[in-house]
């Protein structure tokens, strides 16, 4: 089983996502709402790999008070056995396989979701874990398969036969990346044919959303990625939502607070030039900007700017000036406004 929900809520888990979910982004996260889970960057394994300090340290210096599982992604048996050994040596709350992830440079090297294209690989790769996973919870991040749903009931019977903890289900294949509205029903079909729980992922855009999905599908819980990132506030409001509270109601003042926090905790390399942090940052207000204005034109004038005070002038403009402030942050994005994907 998953850890549980604080306070019998629907557990939610922020997704693993490259260069985002890092130690500093998990800190500003729990300032507007920790999820119950976290889940780091992955781990890359192959041979003379070792666990990157900056990733260990989301585990081992976390301070969130929520417990963080950590996600491994590659193929060569050996250093699977090595890297788990590894992280076994550490407080993870579980160690992750990543058979997801759509990024070319990563399926083209059987790894990620390029894995859902060589079953017998996969089986190996889950068999070899099942079997150095002994300390810890063992668990499976999959899409629906690589380009065509064919693969995803061999892949449930494979989750089966190697006793999988517990496994979280993006409704898209490989292909699809983040376009179009997910395929929900199969995690439906999960929860129907695994007595493991199953946590749903893909486009789980607002608290109302989430919560239905979860309903509807009889999933055990939610993770969300790149609508974490836009709405830092959306696991205390799923909590606060299934717990008959009225859910917070963030201002664009509140927006502007979190693009400061993010600003601050600077998750880019510490010895980072100014243009450089700003250049990191517009990855996360490039998903921000998704609910400032519906044409897109923060997003659009933020991209423009080169240095923090053109940046922060950008932010003050749409998001404090001339009463802004004041106005509610919507929990669903602006349809149109098209952000930059990461790999969740």
């Amino acid at each position: 089983m998953p850890p549980a929900a604080i306070g019998g809520t629907l557990p939610t888990v922020l997704a693993p996502m490259q260069d985002v979910t890092t130690l500093p982004f998990m800190k500003v996260i729990a300032r507007c709402g920790s999820p119950d889970i976290f889940f780091t960057e992955y781990f890359r394994v192959y041979p003379h790999s070792s666990l990157e300090k900056h990733i260990l340290a989301s585990i081992t210096a976390n301070g969130t008070d929520r417990p963080v599982i950590a996600q491994v992604l590659g193929n060569s048996l050996p250093d699977i056995r090595r890297i788990t050994a590894l992280l076994q040596q550490h407080p993870v709350a579980g160690i992750d396989l990543n058979v997801g992830c759509p990024a070319p440079k990563i399926y083209k090297n059987k790894a990620g979701g390029g894995l859902l294209a060589d079953l017998p690989l996969l089986d190996r790769i889950l068999e070899t874990l099942r079997e150095s996973i002994t300390e810890t919870r063992f668990s499976v991040k999959v899409r629906l398969g690589f380009d065509s749903f064919e693969p995803f009931e061999p892949v449930l019977e494979l989750i089966r036969k190697h006793r999988v903890d517990f496994v979280t289900i993006h409704a898209r294949t490989v292909r699809e990346m983040y376009r179009g509205e997910p395929h929900y029903e199969f995690i439906a079909k999960a929860c129907s044919c695994l007595d493991i729980p199953v946590i749903a992922n893909g486009n789980l855009s607002s608290p109302a959303k989430a919560i239905r999905i979860a309903r509807e599908t009889g999933a055990a819980g939610v993770m969300i990625g790149r609508d974490a990132i836009r709405n830092p506030w959306i696991f205390r409001q799923i909590r606060e939502a299934t717990q008959g509270m009225e859910p917070f109601q963030p201002t664009l003042a509140d927006v502007r607070t979190y693009i400061d926090w993010i600003f601050t905790a600077n998750p880019g390399r510490p010895d980072a030039t100014e243009r450089a942090r700003v250049s990191h940052l517009k990855k996360f207000v490039n998903f921000i900007g998704q609910g400032v204005d519906p044409q897109g034109r923060f997003v659009k004038t933020m991209r423009r700017a080169e240095n923090s005070t053109d940046f922060f002038r950008v932010c003050d403009h749409f998001l404090i000036e001339g009463g802004r402030d004041a106005e509610p942050f919507p929990m669903e994005p602006y349809a149109g406004v098209v952000a930059r994907p990461n790999c969740e």
